[in-house]
């Protein structure tokens, strides 16, 4: 297995790390790469080096999520087929915490079962940070809502990787931390399985390296669901506009919900695809399109026995609207992210996935901004 650990201005506790792992598994390959750092933090990086790490850097600051990229990037080329292990160098992971997630994930390998592991602390302990504590909360709250499924540790940066996911892991969207957030989003979408590890919580002098900000990270965790609410808020105007307009036109209702809810529809499908799910180019248009539109037929039946029976009991059409399009927004979400816009990808050979992943340019640093010595006296 390869570790690999993303460092923004790291202190003691990184060194620390790296002589626990030296210790407990000699020989084990270790990528560090800096995030832009700057000069102040040479010597620790220096000091990395001479206990065995490769150091790459990056120019400037980019992010977590830029730095895990130019690291799988590096451990693809340059340790094919080795399952990767990601560690956070605040000393919140101790080495045998990283070396048992990485045993765990090379037996799921060996078992022709490969899952991403994901090393879970107890976040709710009573003597954990407070902002820790509510951050995560709110945290697993957001990727409850937008993924689905539960995670006791969503911010957990410790996750055996096996070699076949990495070519998927170059693809996923973000360069900071809401890039982790991306990838668990979107991991059993597109048919990837994890699973959870115990793990030991460790917090360093109160948690005060970490650069977690709770609100605008929980804010990005949730932004499936916050970009499906203001689609479906768009279309619902747009739908409720179009049907005030023929109502009052034609006199007739359901003809009406008919019109308005074609036009509405085909403007929600184009957005949840695009911006939403973010399925991009031709890809599988059309099968998503029969399955989105068997949904809307679903939903319009649905509409209309809600709509027709709330007007028959006295209520007005805009609160009868209302009322409707609430009730069946959580499960439009959840048929559209489960089933429309699913995606059951074909995993390809690691070695075919690295040439197209070559060829394509995606996830390959440029020259400029990553070194493999020593970045700071090489810019």
């Amino acid at each position: 297995m390869i570790v690999l650990i993303p460092a923004y201005e790291p202190g003691a506790a990184l060194l620390d790390l790296l002589r626990d792992l030296a210790a407990a598994a000699p020989g084990t390959p270790v990528v560090l790469v800096d995030d832009g750092s700057g000069p102040a933090y040479d010597v620790v990086f220096a000091e990395a080096s001479t206990l065995g790490a490769t150091v790459l850097g990056h120019v400037r600051n980019r992010g977590k999520g830029a730095a895990l990229r130019t690291g799988v990037t590096h451990a693809m080329h340059a340790f094919p087929g080795r399952v990767v292990v990601t560690a956070d160098a605040d000393g919140q992971h101790t080495a045998c915490d990283i070396l048992r997630v990485g045993d765990a994930t090379v037996a799921a390998v060996d078992r022709g079962d490969p899952v991403m592991v994901l090393g879970c602390r107890d976040v709710d302990r009573p003597g954990n940070p407070l902002r820790s504590r509510v951050g995560n909360r709110a945290a697993r709250a957001a990727f409850r809502a937008s993924a689905g499924w539960s995670l006791s540790d969503t911010q957990t940066g410790l996750r055996g990787i096996p070699a076949v996911m990495l070519p998927w892991l170059l693809q996923q969207r973000g360069d900071r931390f809401e890039y982790e957030q991306n990838v668990l989003l979107r991991c059993r979408r597109d048919g990837w399985s994890t699973v959870e590890v115990p793990i030991e919580t460790v917090y360093v002098a109160g948690n005060a390296s970490s650069h977690f900000r709770p609100v605008v990270d929980t804010l990005r965790i949730g932004m499936p669901l916050l970009l499906f609410a203001a689609s479906s808020l768009l279309s619902f105007a747009l739908d409720a506009v179009l049907l005030l307009i023929l109502h009052a036109a034609t006199g007739a209702l359901v003809p009406s919900i008919v019109a308005s809810r074609i036009v509405s529809a085909s403007v929600n499908f184009a957005l949840n695809r695009r911006v939403v799910f973010r399925r991009e180019g031709r890809g599988p248009l059309v099968r998503e399109a029969m399955r989105y539109a068997a949904l809307a037929a679903a939903l319009l039946a649905t509409n209309i026995a809600w709509m027709s029976a709330l007007t028959a009991l006295g209520m007005g059409i805009v609160p009868a609207k209302v009322a409707t399009e609430t009730a069946l927004f959580v499960l439009g979400y959840l048929i559209q992210r489960g089933v429309v816009f699913a995606r059951n990808p074909q995993r390809p050979p690691l070695e075919s996935a690295v040439n197209a992943s070559l060829m394509n340019g995606e996830g390959i640093p440029t020259r400029m901004e990553i070194v493999t010595t020593d970045p700071r006296r090489n810019p």
